[in-house]
């Protein structure tokens, strides 16, 4: 894979933390990782799965499925595979989620904290972005930074893509409160509607 092919490499832990996070970034420029897929009674895996194609046939973006068990990552299991998907796409962008009261998300957060460390061998992603979810500011898991890093977003189409994984639509991250937070975002950052990140890394060329 030639350099920066995907220059924006986004760690989802689930599917729909893509598009609850970081629907900005969406594009072909963007390869997904989601670390586990799981079945459900009320949803099987392979639903789920084409939830996530009919989100990237929209948006353009590459992904793929890993096969950790959801609820029960450890942030020591994924270090390697994380640091063999920077080493593979040669991101200049990472996304990782906010750690949150969903133990899945600090799992993921930390082990790409470790996995993205200034290192003299591993790629050195030069944009480190903290995605944020409706349901992490419902209920802060603690030491929560204000977005310090906005991008514009249209929030109909933010809606339509989230629409796709009808499976996952529940109340505390409803249709109605990710609007809520998309126009709060954009009132803080003069837009209409925006997504809010925080900056962990960001190395500006001159």
């Amino acid at each position: 894979m030639n350099i920066h092919h995907h220059s924006v490499l986004i760690f989802s832990p689930h599917a729909d933390d893509e598009v609850l996070g970081c629907f900005a970034f969406l594009s072909p420029r963007a390869h997904v990782v989601y670390f586990g897929v799981e079945d459900r009674p009320e949803v099987s895996r392979a639903q789920r799965l084409e939830e996530v194609s009919r989100s990237a046939a929209k948006s353009g973006f590459q992904w793929e499925a890993l096969n950790h068990t959801v609820n029960a990552y450890r942030a020591h299991e994924l270090i390697t595979p994380m640091e063999r998907l920077i080493e593979r796409h040669r991101p200049h962008t990472v996304l990782l989620p906010q750690p949150s009261y969903n133990q899945d998300h600090r799992a993921v957060h930390d082990a790409a904290i470790t996995a993205l460390r200034p290192h003299d061998k591993n790629w050195f992603v030069r944009q480190v972005l903290v995605f944020e979810q409706p349901d992490s500011t419902l209920w802060p898991h603690g030491g929560e930074r204000e977005p310090n890093y906005f991008r514009p977003i249209s929030i109909e189409d933010k809606l339509h893509s989230y629409s796709l994984y009808a499976s996952q639509v529940r109340g505390h991250r409803s249709p109605d409160l990710v609007a809520a937070l998309a126009r709060w975002r954009g009132a803080q950052s003069g837009q209409a509607h925006a997504e809010g990140y925080t900056v962990k890394r960001m190395v500006v060329d001159q």
